[in-house]
């Protein structure tokens, strides 16, 4: 199988943030693989080490996100594909657009996705992707299998696990709830090294910035509003449960 992954750098959750002025700022520009895409990428190669293959993962933005490439390199994957652009200001619709002219020219088997990235959690660019490159995508996997050519999914649904087979070629979008990525090892982290980062512009990919005009912007971040203080009702239970009623139908209106 040859099995490809779509992995992002996102900004380091844990690191400490500020709104300032309608604008997100990490006082600490730290990034780390999305890790959602690191579970996608596990799942990948315990894939391959069943069945056999190889998986190649692929990423967009600035030369530091090289960085995020050979630590899925080092995890096992064979070969990385850097698509130097800048995405600020793009949508998930113009990320997609970008990920579907490089798919357009390659063959693959199956496609991976994270089923959202940490830093906006939309979870959109997996299912977008599948519909530009006409696939069948199954999102929200938390178990995968190779059964007689096809994919078998097990999907977190809203009511229960949902099991279904996948025609190659297809995409599924992957849960951080399937797996544990693993540590990569010393030996991985050397041959990283040596593994092939290739680097493609936009234009090898036969597009401009015209053709990324996003039709949807983040106009800007506001802090959560202060919530009002609670109420304590004291007294005799019967009073108290009264009290209650009341304050529910007449100021919450909830009942």
């Amino acid at each position: 199988m040859n099995l490809c992954v779509c992995i992002k750098q996102v900004p380091d959750i844990q690191a400490p943030f500020r709104i300032i002025d309608g604008h997100l700022r990490f006082d600490v520009a730290r990034y780390v693989p999305n890790a959602y895409d690191a579970s996608a990428v596990e799942g990948a190669l315990q894939l391959i080490e069943q069945h056999g293959g190889k998986v190649e993962v692929v990423s967009i933005g600035p030369p530091e996100v090289s960085e995020t490439l050979r630590k899925a390199l080092a995890m096992g994957a064979l070969a990385a594909y850097h698509i130097e652009a800048d995405p600020t200001g793009w949508d998930a619709d113009a990320t997609a657009a970008v990920l579907a002219a490089f798919f357009q020219r390659r063959a693959y088997d199956a496609i991976f996705t994270g089923k959202q990235s940490q830093d906006t959690d939309a979870g959109l660019i997996g299912p977008m992707l599948a519909e530009r490159l006409g696939l069948p995508y199954v999102s929200n996997a938390v178990g995968l299998a190779y059964e007689n050519g096809r994919l078998v999914v097990t999907r977190q649904g809203d009511i229960g696990r949902e099991i279904i087979e996948l025609t190659l070629p297809g995409l599924v979008t992957i849960s951080n709830d399937m797996n544990t990525p693993r540590i990569p090892s010393i030996r991985g982290i050397m041959e990283a090294r040596r593994k092939p980062i290739e680097r493609l512009t936009l234009a090898d990919l036969g597009l401009s910035t015209n053709h990324l005009t996003p039709r949807v912007y983040v106009t800007g971040y506001r802090p959560l509003p202060p919530r009002p203080p609670g109420r304590r009702l004291e007294g005799e239970p019967a009073n108290v449960a009264r009290e209650l009623l009341r304050l529910l139908r007449e100021e919450a209106r909830v009942l």
